[in-house]
């Protein structure tokens, strides 16, 4: 008896089911506004190309009113620091500008990629610090290994603070350029497209390749180039900030090229402290590159990332967790909601 009761209620609950069958979800519709714009704002690929854009339109317009009022010559491998600062300067209104037009059009901060760090001035005094002292240590390394010779003191009296200050304020500056341009805006919003290390990788790679035009570069120079950018890209990681790599960036160039009188990525400073020259395989001792072109320069950003892991690794979450080497809109299949950071 109770089979067949049971039974009948199966029967008429099919026949129900039959007669409404549940409604199958509408796939949402997709506009023109969801090409563009996603559950993060505007698309990571699309914000990319309009950076991009807006860099190199501004920057072919800076570069008409730079030539306008000077005229810089000839490519050479000396440069002065007069044309540096010129150079430098003129490379940071296009950045500026493309920088504050995305950071209008996501609303957000102009110092949202990058430069919002309550620690920033302990984070930039000590990348200034680790600078100096790394390439103090690979310069030692290089002389006692027969590897590179001193020429001697080559500035004297007011010229000594002259040159320092000049181009301690010009490494600042091509810090600030070559970190924003590479490791600001490009950095985040391919963390959110593509995934925090795939961008870093490309980014970095593309730090490389930059060098490449530079005099008397080489291919380990480049290389390494490309490996030092990683390792500001794991400072990136972990800190969620570009205050320490300014800072090591900046004092890293000011020592190879100021103090010690090294070439730096091929080119030589006009007005440094000391006078060096390479000696030996160029494998080695860098050769034309400067101290970084050297192989012995991969061993020292192989242990400055170390000693970052060891310091940073054990006792801090980066920012960018959700977002290592997958986007951070993806997390089992499923986006994330909208936030205000362009941190992921």
């Amino acid at each position: 008896m109770m089979g067949h009761v049971l039974g009948g209620n199966l029967d008429e609950n099919l026949v129900q089911v039959e007669a409404f069958p549940l409604a199958t979800p509408q796939p949402p519709k997709r506009g023109v506004h969801w090409v563009f714009v996603g559950a993060e704002g505007l698309r990571a690929g699309w914000g990319v190309l309009l950076f991009v854009l807006l860099f190199l339109g501004f920057g072919y317009l800076t570069a008409r009113v730079v030539r306008h009022f000077h005229h810089p010559g000839h490519p050479s491998a000396v440069f002065p620091l007069r044309l540096a600062l010129i150079s430098e300067s003129s490379q940071l209104v296009p950045l500026l500008l493309a920088t504050a037009i995305m950071a209008l059009v996501e609303r957000r901060s102009l110092l949202a990629y990058g430069y919002q760090d309550k620690a920033r001035a302990v984070r930039f005094v000590s990348g200034l610090i680790w600078g100096f002292v790394a390439l103090s240590a690979l310069v030692l390394v290089l002389w006692k290994a027969g590897l590179l010779g001193f020429d001697g003191v080559q500035l004297h009296g007011v010229a000594v603070w002259k040159y320092a200050l000049g181009w301690a304020l010009l490494f600042l500056l091509v810090a600030v350029f070559e970190e924003s341009t590479l490791r600001g805006y490009l950095q985040f919003t391919l963390a959110r497209g593509i995934g925090f290390w795939w961008g870093a990788l490309l980014l970095s790679c593309l730090f490389g390749f930059s060098h490449g035009t530079n005099p008397g570069e080489t291919p380990v120079g480049l290389f390494g180039a490309a490996a030092i950018g990683l390792v500001f890209c794991l400072s990136l990681w972990y800190t969620g900030s570009l205050w320490w790599p300014l800072g090591c960036h900046a004092s890293w160039d000011w020592a190879e090229s100021y103090f010690y009188g090294t070439s730096d990525s091929g080119l030589m400073a006009q007005g440094h402290l000391f006078g060096e020259h390479p000696m030996g395989p160029r494998l080695w001792s860098g050769g034309t590159t400067g101290p970084e072109g050297s192989l012995l320069a991969l061993l020292l950003v192989a242990v400055m990332a170390l000693g970052m892991w060891l310091w940073w690794g054990r006792r801090v979450e980066s920012p960018f967790s959700g977002s290592g080497w997958r986007p951070a809109w993806i997390k089992a299949g499923h986006r994330k909601p909208a936030e205000d950071s362009p941190t992921p």
